[in-house]
C-alpha cells in the first residue's frame, strides 16, 4: 500500500458546525476526531443561537482555528504524525468555505501534525 495515506483528514460542514474527523485509510474507522459541538463550544454557539439579526452561520474561521487545535492535540496522543487532505473535495468547497477553514488546517499543523495537501490551497 505505497503511496496510500495513511490517514485522512476529513471535514464535515454545515451553517450550525464544522467537524473534523481523521479516519485510517486501510480500515476506514475514525481514529480522531473533534467538532465545535463539544462542550467547550457550547456557551459560544448559544450566543449566536439567540442573537438578533440571526446570523447564518454558528460558526467561524476562529471556531475552526479552535477545533484544529484540538484535533491536532489528539492526533498527537495517539501518535499520529501526519494526516493528508482529500485536495479534490477541499478545492470543490466555495471559496468563503475554503477561506475558514484553512485556519483549521494551520492550527493542526501548528501544534506538530503534517497536513499533507494543505499547502496547494493556500495559492
Amino acid at each position: 500500500m505505497e503511496g496510500q495515506p495513511h490517514h485522512l483528514l476529513r471535514l464535515v460542514l454545515s451553517c450550525r458546525k464544522i467537524t473534523a474527523q481523521v479516519t485510517s485509510a486501510r480500515t476506514e474507522s475514525i481514529v480522531a476526531m473533534a467538532s465545535s459541538s463539544e462542550n467547550e463550544f457550547i456557551a459560544e454557539y448559544r450566543a449566536k443561537l439567540h442573537r438578533f439579526p440571526r446570523s447564518v452561520n454558528f460558526w467561524d474561521a476562529k471556531i475552526a482555528s479552535r477545533v484544529g487545535e484540538k484535533l491536532g492535540i489528539r492526533l498527537r496522543e495517539i501518535g499520529v504524525a501526519d494526516v493528508e487532505i482529500d485536495l479534490h473535495e477541499e478545492l470543490s468547497r466555495p471559496v468563503h468555505l475554503r477561506r475558514m477553514v484553512m485556519p483549521l488546517f494551520h492550527s493542526v499543523r501548528r501544534v506538530g501534525v503534517y497536513v499533507s495537501g494543505a499547502d496547494e490551497l493556500d495559492s
